[in-house]
């Protein structure tokens, strides 16, 4: 089985409701529960940015749904910048797993309902950090950023990553360099995750 840090089932959870789920059987009421786990499964790996395209998601989705939960295929995603454009495409990914938004491979939908298809778009080029997100039932939208600088990193990092990448890597280096990348992972998600400096939402025209 897979063993993954204690710290992912402290991580927030993100609760929605996604009426396709509900009309398919595919759980009682629709009601689905996303955890970290699940976007780490999804991108492969825990990564600050990772870690952030969740806690983004978590936190539009309770700007737009106060009351809860979030309606999942209900809400229409604009990156900021190209699908290739830096770290775009993972925070993509893991903003679909949450929102059900999908790009142009969607779903379809049945007879007009539960279109997924093309509810997640993306920039011509970069303009700007801000990821927006609208409901598309009342048209209320928020914008989301980021910023994980208020969560230094280890600064030997840099150094190990070096090392383990030119092949020169004792194991010692690189289980203090695993250790600290899923440690700012950790703070990220258990300390910063209701931070205004981390995370910024504001309302979206």
């Amino acid at each position: 089985m897979m063993e993954l840090p204690d710290f992912f089932e402290r991580a927030p959870v993100v609760r929605t409701r996604d009426p396709l789920a509900a009309l398919l059987g595919a759980s009682r009421d629709g009601l689905l529960e996303y955890r970290y786990a699940d976007a780490v499964r999804l991108a492969g790996h825990s990564c600050p940015t990772v870690a952030g395209a969740f806690l983004m998601g978590r936190a539009a989705l309770a700007a737009l749904y106060p009351d809860g939960p979030a309606e999942r295929g209900g809400i229409a995603v604009r990156m900021p910048a190209p699908e290739d454009h830096g770290t775009t495409g993972v925070v993509a990914q893991v903003l679909t797993l949450l929102t059900g938004a999908a790009a142009g491979n969607g779903f379809h939908g049945i007879g007009g309902h539960h279109i997924r298809k093309g509810l997640l778009r993306f920039a011509g080029q970069p303009e700007g950090e801000g990821i927006v997100f609208r409901r598309t039932d009342t048209g209320a939208a928020v914008q989301v950023e980021l910023d994980v600088s208020p969560v230094p990193g280890d600064p030997r990092q840099r150094e190990r990553l070096m090392a383990i990448l030119q092949d020169r890597a004792e194991e010692s280096v690189r289980a203090a360099f695993a250790a600290a990348w899923q440690d700012r992972v950790r703070r990220l998600l258990l300390e910063f995750a209701d931070d205004p400096r981390v995370i910024q939402v504001t309302p979206s025209s």
